[in-house]
């Protein structure tokens, strides 16, 4: 019986049936799953953007490029006041007049004036330039009184100057000059002349104090007709004359402040024609600013003619001082 009951037993634990496995493990299997999908999806989709955020930035910098290179240049820094003034002035006349009058009475009468004034203009192409100048002088014996003589004329000349320069760089230009003089103490009634020829600025340097250094020479060929006739002291036809030849000039300034300069100008001419005429002209000049506008100008001139006029001494010399206004 035992063993029967113990058989039985041992059937009916059999027959019972094992605990079943719960099914969160299946839907824990399915979420992890699920959740590793969601990160692989996750990260393919950050891959692609950040590919595509790669693509964009590289499409704005090729437009960035494209706009630069098509873009007008950008506006340079505003200049100073000092250099939109000079640029301003380049593209206007510049004019100054001068003159000078020297009076003296009592044991001698003397009484001399002279007078200048020039005028340039500058733009990018050229430079326009006049120049117009006249000294007149008279002067008496003092042992003679006003009944027993006239003034006798020491100075009366005058000369006109037009001249243009085509730029061709901003050192080198080519010009043409004409122009026309009288002198009437060196027998010279009236000379006409014309000159072509190039200039060169070997420099042109301005300093922060206000001075300047100025350097141009020129290299040209001038041709001039003189006609003479002797005024003084008996009045007498002369012979005319021509020259022609090169010409060599030189101007030079140096300011040694915004207020005092010097000015130094040369002219050599060898004529080639009609003999061997040599012609030298050198005018030295100190300017002294007063003001803005109103300067005094110290001026010496020296002419040197190797053939002058019958009777004439060939080298002439003047000092001037004189006041001079800039507009």
């Amino acid at each position: 019986m035992l063993h029967a009951s113990s058989l039985l037993s041992a059937f009916l634990l059999f027959q019972t049936p094992a605990p079943a496995q719960e099914p969160r493990s299946e839907e824990a299997t399915a979420s992890a799953e699920r959740a590793a999908s969601a990160a692989e999806r996750a990260a393919v989709a950050a891959e692609r953007a950040a590919e595509a955020n790669a693509r964009m930035a590289e499409a704005i910098e090729r437009l960035a490029q494209g706009i630069a290179r098509t873009a007008p240049p950008a506006p340079e820094p505003e200049k100073k006041e000092a250099d939109k003034k000079e640029a301003a002035k380049k593209d206007v006349w510049d004019v100054t007049v001068g003159m000078g009058l020297i009076f003296i009475t009592g044991n001698a009468s003397t009484i001399t004036f002279n007078g200048l004034a020039t005028a340039e203009r500058k733009t990018e192409d050229w430079i326009y330039a006049v120049r117009a100048s006249g000294v007149y002088g008279q002067s008496r014996p003092p042992e003679l009184t006003d009944a027993q003589a006239a003034s006798q004329v020491v100075a009366l000349n005058a000369a006109l100057q037009l001249r243009g320069d085509r730029r061709f760089t901003e050192k080198v230009s080519g010009y043409l000059l004409a122009g026309a003089e009288t002198d009437h103490v060196r027998s010279v009634e009236a000379r006409g002349l014309g000159e072509a020829g190039i200039g060169i600025i070997w420099f042109d340097e301005k300093r922060s104090n206000g001075g300047e250094a100025y350097l141009r020479t020129d290299l040209a060929f001038r041709y001039a007709r003189e006609t003479r006739f002797q005024y003084y002291p008996t009045r007498m036809d002369l012979p005319d004359v021509a020259f022609g030849g090169p010409r060599f000039g030189a101007a030079f300034r140096y300011s040694l402040s915004k207020d005092v300069a010097f000015v130094e100008e040369v002219s050599v001419l060898p004529s080639l024609i009609e003999g061997s005429r040599l012609l030298i002209t050198n005018q030295t000049q100190l300017n002294v600013k007063l003001t803005k506008a109103l300067a005094i100008n110290t001026t010496f001139l020296l002419q040197y003619d190797s053939e002058p006029a019958e009777g004439k001494v060939p080298t002439d010399s003047s000092l001037a001082v004189s006041v001079a206004v800039s507009f």
